[in-house]
């Protein structure tokens, strides 16, 4: 039992070393089954970037501002509106 375990720390070390510098590595699972898939139907080519979808037309920003002004001025109209209710 003496010296065996540095040795074999070596030769362990050594076969990672060799199987590290191997030229050719066995490509993973998902590889292996997409190369298959492909082999007969290759894929098509997709753009990096969709094209834009069909959106509606936008708002001006000036509407959006009478919008959101008119939602606030709603709400300052009911909470006073609240108020003088609780008064009474």
């Amino acid at each position: 039992m003496t010296g065996t375990s540095g040795q074999d720390d070596w030769e362990r070390d050594f076969d990672r070393r060799w199987a590290n510098a191997a030229e050719h590595k066995e490509p993973s699972a998902r590889a292996r089954v997409l190369a298959a898939r492909w082999k007969d139907d290759p894929p098509g080519p997709v753009p990096f970037r969709a094209g834009p979808d069909p959106v509606a037309p936008r708002r001006s920003s000036w509407m959006s501002t009478v919008v959101v002004l008119g939602c606030v001025a709603a709400v300052i109209v009911l909470l006073g509106y609240a108020r003088t209710r609780a008064w009474r």
